[in-house]
């Protein structure tokens, strides 16, 4: 047998959700925010460059995490696929 919440509990479980609904909202709000986003973006580009120049001066990737990792990984493909297109326009320019 189950019994009816009271008018209390009722009210209590309605403040409750309010207050986990505005909870996710303003995460969500702090989560889409542009100037938020172009600061995450900023610090991982330092952290990414940062991590590159330890990569080359013999620390090694981060294992701890990933992502940093993964983010090396990248920037080090990316330069070395600009460099072959600098390189193969230049040859293609003396051909």
């Amino acid at each position: 047998m189950s019994t009816e919440p009271t008018q209390a509990e009722l009210e209590a479980e309605i403040a409750r959700t309010r207050s986990e609904l505005a909870s996710t909202i303003d995460e969500l709000t702090t989560r889409l925010d542009p100037r938020t986003q172009a600061a995450n973006v900023a610090h991982q580009t330092k952290q990414a460059a940062a991590d590159t120049g330890s990569f080359f001066t013999g620390r090694g990737l981060p294992e701890h995490d990933p992502a940093r990792a993964r983010n090396v990984k990248i920037l080090v493909g990316g330069a070395v696929a600009t460099v072959a297109l600098v390189a193969a326009a230049i040859l293609r320019r003396r051909s």
